[in-house]
């Protein structure tokens, strides 16, 4: 299949993450001031949306609760610096068996609960897009699944549609790009339909490009995708998405240097993500231009 490049491209930053990361770099925001002001030196540098996870803001840790989410949205908003904001709703399916001989009882780490609730966030702070992991996987720890079972993603998904917000479907192998296109089907994504393609996680779609290449040419037509991949992998995805004819995410979610032993900014993630785009002859788009394309509404 020839390539057809995106002369128009919107780079998504991912800003902390949920990974155990931030006792390894201190440029990983943890507070929600911190977050927030992650995603708006993100914006200054040219990201049009700001993909957000909120952590205990002492620990460092993971977190679901409301009100983190509600900080970091609101400061967002009261900024002077636009970006669309993207918030997760990924958390609550984190099932960690006790062992291989005892799986059950289940590790108190685990944290599994209902669609309602993992949605709840998302009704308070009313992004205007939000992410749906569009399958489940054996997700990198010993233990670790990543649940998300046909019946809680129709259930998310309809929560979306009937909100108003933007689903961002994530695809971690090929299976979830198949169900994806399934909640298409069924009506409970309606057009734009916008993919994120995530590359290199242990264990879904490895990083090289034939797989890549290969989720690319199942993409729908019509369809919008962007792409990373991880690690060492990331600031080469940048120019293997664009070339591909999807659109750019970079972060410390995703990678915590912007050069081998120097450790990253959001800020210069995105500085050279947006050198990657330009000096590959593109033209990097804004979040208002990104919401005319996505049909967004700013809250």
């Amino acid at each position: 299949m020839p390539l057809t490049m995106n002369r128009e491209v919107f780079i998504t930053c991912a800003v902390t993450g949920s990974g155990d990361t931030a006792s390894t770099s201190r440029h990983v925001p943890r507070s929600p001031k911190e977050i927030a002001a992650a995603a708006l030196e993100a914006a200054k540098a040219g990201a049009a949306v700001a993909h957000v996870h909120v952590r205990d803001p002492e620990t460092g840790a993971p977190s679901r609760k409301n009100e983190l989410y509600k900080e970091v949205t609101d400061r967002i908003r009261q900024a002077e610096v636009d970006i669309v904001v993207n918030l997760t709703a990924g958390m609550g399916g984190d099932l960690i068996f006790g062992s291989v001989e005892k799986p059950f009882p289940l590790s108190p780490t685990s944290d599994v609960v209902g669609a309602s609730e993992r949605f709840s966030h998302v009704l308070e702070c009313a992004p205007e897009i939000c992410t749906l992991d569009c399958g489940s996987m054996n997700f990198n720890l010993q233990d670790y699944i990543m649940t998300n079972t046909p019946a809680t993603l129709r259930a998310l998904a309809k929560m979306m549609k009937d909100f108003g917000v933007r689903p961002e479907i994530e695809v971690f192998d090929t299976g979830h790009l198949w169900f994806a296109q399934k909640l298409v089907e069924e009506g409970l994504i309606e057009d734009p339909v916008l993919v994120q393609l995530c590359m290199g996680v242990p264990w879904g779609a490895p990083s090289d490009l034939i797989t890549f290449m290969a989720m690319v040419n199942n993409i729908p037509a019509g369809w919008t995708f962007s792409a990373f991949g991880i690690s060492r992998d990331a600031m080469a995805y940048p120019a293997a998405a664009v070339l591909a004819g999807g659109n750019v995410r970079v972060g410390l979610e995703d990678n915590l240097y912007v050069s081998k032993g120097q450790f990253a900014t959001n800020g210069q993630l995105v500085e050279k993500a947006v050198n990657i785009v330009e000096g590959m002859g593109a033209r990097v788009i804004g979040p208002e231009e990104v919401r005319q394309k996505l049909k967004l509404t700013k809250r």
